[in-house]
């Protein structure tokens, strides 16, 4: 009876030490997952605000997910969310400001690619084309070959066309075409290639011909040369854009833009 007693207290002891152990591990889990994953979670958080174009939340995420990593890869990408954001938001300068904070920190390929191409497009929204035209040069220069190359030769060709680079432009196109076929940018690409060699300031783009008919009267009434362009989008719909003027420097074309905006026309320079 003795024995089976110490056997039944030993029993219950080693039952103890059991439960003991796995609920320290429980609890030990619960801390680990509290302190090692929420970062990766807004992260997540982020990255479902950005495509939900919630843009003000997605920065505020980032913004918290930074201060919590000021110093680490986590923090970097971050950082490079609170640029996207402000980007979206058409935040331009504050875009670059935030981008250009961890250019030059050590990055991983595909994230210092990503700050690069939000480099370019903060400096090419703010039509400093010189500047965007630089920060793809150095992207090629740097590194690994970018793994969105057909994308970088898209921009690089849509600056080169803003400087009037119009061969180095046509040879980025062409290279798309011959050397990307299934990439996203080949209906776009194979659209600028039929692009005129001068700039155009585009006020509107209609399926019914009638209705961009109708604009350009209008614009010719204000003594603007206005004309129709026929394009095919990328499942071969026909429609008509709207444009005016056919001038050889962009500075002309900016003022013209300017000039059009000030009659509430949605004015945007071509190519």
């Amino acid at each position: 009876m003795l024995e089976f007693s110490f056997i039944f207290v030993k029993i219950t002891v080693m039952k103890k030490d059991l439960v003991s152990k796995i609920f320290f591990a429980a609890v030990w889990s619960c801390v680990i997952f509290a302190i090692g994953t929420p970062a990766y979670a807004d992260m997540r958080d982020i990255e479902a605000s950005l495509l939900n174009r919630d843009y003000i939340r997605a920065q505020k995420l980032a913004e918290d997910v930074l201060a919590a990593h000021p110093k680490d890869p986590v923090g970097q990408k971050a950082q490079y969310y609170i640029g996207l954001s402000q980007l979206r938001q058409a935040q331009y300068q504050g875009a670059l400001e935030s981008f250009n904070k961890i250019k030059n920190e050590k990055l991983g390929s595909q994230l210092r690619e990503r700050v690069y191409l939000g480099l370019f497009d903060a400096y090419y929204l703010l039509e400093e084309y010189p500047q965007a035209d630089a920060t793809l040069q150095e992207l090629l220069k740097e590194g690994d070959k970018p793994e969105a190359v057909s994308l970088v030769y898209f921009k690089l060709a849509k600056v080169n066309m803003k400087l009037a680079r119009w061969g180095q432009a046509t040879d980025c196109l062409e290279k798309i075409v011959r050397s990307f076929p299934n990439s996203l940018e080949v209906p776009a690409a194979k659209q600028l290639l039929d692009e005129k060699h001068y700039f155009a300031v585009q006020v509107g783009a209609f399926v019914e011909r009638r209705l961009a008919e109708a604009l350009v009267d209008e614009l010719k009434q204000k003594e603007e040369y206005a004309y129709i362009i026929e394009s095919l989008d990328s499942q071969n719909r026909k429609f008509y854009r709207v444009r005016v003027g056919q001038l050889a420097m962009l500075k002309d074309a900016q003022a013209l833009k300017n000039r059009l905006a000030k009659f509430g026309y949605p004015a945007q320079i071509y190519p």
